[in-house]
């Protein structure tokens, strides 16, 4: 299947995707840093929470699906707009002082949102990048880690003036909003799914979506438990001043964010198979400096060089799995995304599970195991020929 040059420059579309990623990044750290607000303007409890949380990733799991129809249907383009709109339309209703029942179909919607946004986002990253001829992707998730620590800083100054619970909820809600409606016009057209209805698709590449969907599950299993968990570790087990324990968790956000703005460069210059390998191992002992090592200074030198795999793996695994088979490219993508809500589910819950027998710190072991698995899949990163050229002229490939 062929399709015809993208209409709008591959810069601009570049700078869109981009801004759609901040967005996500944004929103999704102001409602997560929000919670304690939240519940105390509802008189909830933490299990109460925990379930809200659990809601956002099983709809955002609906959402991913959601993209993968809309891109079908009319292309990623679409579906990227069409998610950031429910994504406002969730926020919107978390920020009101709405009933309780409502309070929580916004946490519902929110979360259909940003699986639409996560799937659709990398879809258009990959239909970009293709365009480049190189390695980007890092970029855009450096884009969502930036804006995601600006949201965590936006709540903790709201709260420092008095703000109410909602207002930077609606703050984010009107980036995402914005974002929507100015990027629908630049987001790349281009099309990487077979159209409905014809019968010349390629099969899906199950076994490289099942490897690369394992390598998003391990990297987000690690990325959930050290965002819900490193904190508690350190303050109760390590009992951390107030002002120290969250370091760790900064110290981690701090390392995902320079991998993910070196990525791109490191995997031009050394493969994205050794990139892989090495950002895990350095995970891995991380990870294993957590365990082992209870002191406030090696946790939080620990979470740092734990956070080195999220910051390289999570890039290159959409890069590759949209590589698998580029026909299908869109319908790939949605479906390795769908692991990252099981990681997310795993990581939480599970060190939470084994926190209460062998103690939070060995529970951090668990991701470890996980990425060793990585380590038997890393020789599947391999680059493939480049398409395109970093111009903002180029004919759109084959497909």
């Amino acid at each position: 299947m062929s399709v015809g040059a993208p209409e709008v420059p591959a810069r601009s579309s570049r700078v869109a995707v981009t801004a759609a990623y901040a967005a996500q990044g944004l929103g999704y750290a102001v409602v997560v840093t929000s919670l304690p607000l939240l519940k105390q303007r509802y008189g909830i409890d933490d299990t109460a929470v925990a379930l809200m949380v659990l809601l956002v990733c099983v709809t955002a799991a609906c959402g991913s699906v959601l993209a993968d129809v809309l891109a079908k249907w009319r292309g990623s383009r679409v579906a990227l707009a069409v998610g950031l709109v429910i994504e406002v339309t969730g926020l919107v209703l978390v920020a009101a002082d709405s009933p309780f029942p409502l309070f929580v179909a916004g946490f519902g919607i929110y979360g259909v949102g940003l699986g639409a946004v996560d799937a659709s986002g990398a879809m258009q990253g990959v239909l970009i990048q293709r365009r480049y001829g190189r390695d980007i992707m890092g970029g855009y998730f450096a884009a969502a880690t930036g804006a995601g620590i600006v949201g965590a800083l936006a709540v903790a100054g709201g709260s420092a003036l008095g703000l109410p619970s909602g207002t930077v909820l609606l703050f984010a809600a009107v980036v995402a909003g914005s974002v929507a409606l100015l990027g629908v016009g630049r987001f790349d057209r281009s099309r990487a799914a077979t159209p409905v209805g014809s019968h010349t698709k390629a099969p899906l590449p199950r076994t490289g979506m099942w490897l690369f969907g394992f390598v998003i599950l391990a990297a987000f299993t690690l990325d959930s438990g050290v965002s819900t968990w490193s904190t508690v570790y350190m303050n109760d087990d390590l009992l951390a001043a107030a002002a120290i324990a969250p370091l760790g968790y900064a110290a981690y956000q701090a390392a995902v964010l320079v991998t993910r703005l070196a990525a791109d460069r490191a995997t031009r210059r050394w493969g994205r198979q050794r990139v892989v390998v090495t950002a895990t191992c350095v995970s891995i002992l991380g990870c294993i400096v957590v365990a082992f090592l209870p002191f406030v200074g090696a946790a939080i030198a620990g979470f740092a060089l734990a956070g080195v795999a999220v910051g390289a793996l999570v890039p290159l695994a959409f890069t590759s799995a949209g590589a698998l088979e580029p026909a299908r490219g869109d319908e790939v993508i949605a479906r390795v995304n769908l692991f990252n809500y099981a990681g997310a589910v795993l990581g939480a819950v599970l060190i939470g599970l084994l926190a209460d027998g062998p103690g939070l710190a060995i529970a951090f072991l668990l991701p470890a195991v996980a990425l060793v698995g990585v380590l038997f899949v890393a020789r599947r990163f391999r680059a493939p020929v480049p398409v395109g050229a970093d111009s903002d002229v180029v004919a759109a490939a084959p497909r």
